[in-house]
């Protein structure tokens, strides 16, 4: 393929846990220096995450955010000042019988509505962890029953495989109902049906007016596959597991060996300047029909 079909990169979207930050959950300089280079070359930035929208508001001023941030996978998506812009709640109906089967499944159980944040336990398992990372503490509550408006259902446990067994049974019990999925080993999101990273890719291809072919993702954990598949280039972590670097098209270093500043650099920047190169005298590159994703993943 020469350089005139190759699609210019307009959006670059990230995953933040285990993709845009360290184990420590810190912006690297060089992680920082990297989006500004994007911002240079004319490529939108954009962050989704499994974290309520307070989580992730420490990221705007030093990234300089002007998109959209996707909240819990897609399930809320606000302005850089936080107000909101569109919910996808779990159906109230399957809140309950969501709970109970992830109880069933020896899972601790978080629920995110808003801007809150609910548990039974404040010293179970992860909990301060979580309060560190989004910078606020929980609501302990004695029941969930009768909970609406709900954002995001956690199941949460340190048995890897009951999570795993959970997400399974979670998909087979309430199909299209809901998503499952791992935003980390420990932690199953249920969100909306169409609350997944997939339907972020969906929701900024409109807003903007771009191809997905023309957007790249980057992540590090199976709830990022429905975004690899949907974008032009997808690219796997190298903390991501197997299954996950199988499903993308690039695979940079691990998150704590600068991963996402080695990819921005290696694959997202000299592809734009590849485009560049090729653009036609009026400015315009032409682009392909081909369509995004790995099929080698699940």
């Amino acid at each position: 393929m020469n350089a005139a079909d190759v699609p210019p990169v307009r959006l670059f979207l990230a995953d933040v846990d285990g993709t845009l930050v360290t184990n420590d959950k810190v912006l690297t300089d060089r992680a920082v220096e990297a989006v500004h280079r994007l911002h240079d070359a004319g490529i939108l930035f954009a962050v989704t995450s499994g974290r309520p929208p307070r989580g992730m508001s420490m990221l705007v001023e030093p990234l300089r955010l002007s998109t959209p941030v996707a909240a819990f996978n897609g399930g809320l998506f606000v302005h850089p000042d936080m107000s909101v812009i569109e919910a996808r709640t779990v159906p109230d109906e399957v809140v309950a019988p969501v709970v109970s089967l992830l109880a069933s499944y020896r899972l601790d159980v978080w629920i995110y509505r808003g801007t809150e944040w609910f548990v039974h336990d404040r010293t179970g398992p992860h909990v301060d962890r979580e309060a560190w990372t989004v910078k606020f503490a929980p609501t302990v509550v004695e029941s969930y029953a009768g909970m609406r408006d709900v954002a995001k259902i956690v199941g949460v446990s340190d048995d890897l495989d009951a999570v795993a067994a959970a997400e399974s049974a979670a998909r087979d019990e309430f199909g299209d109902h809901v998503s499952a999925a791992r935003s980390q080993p420990y932690y199953l999101d249920v969100t909306h049906p169409e609350a997944n990273k997939g339907s972020v890719v969906a929701f900024l291809s409109r807003m903007y007016g771009i191809d997905p072919a023309q957007i790249v993702t980057i992540g590090d954990m199976p709830n990022d596959v429905l975004m690899f598949a949907r974008s032009g280039l997808s690219i796997a972590m190298g903390n991501a597991s197997p299954e996950v670097q199988r499903a993308a098209r690039r695979v940079t270093t691990a998150n704590t060996d600068e991963g996402f500043a080695n990819a921005v650099e290696r694959y997202v920047l000299p592809a734009r300047a590849r485009a560049g190169a090729g653009a036609t005298t009026s400015g315009r590159v032409a682009t392909t029909n081909r369509k995004g994703g790995h099929t080698d993943g699940t």
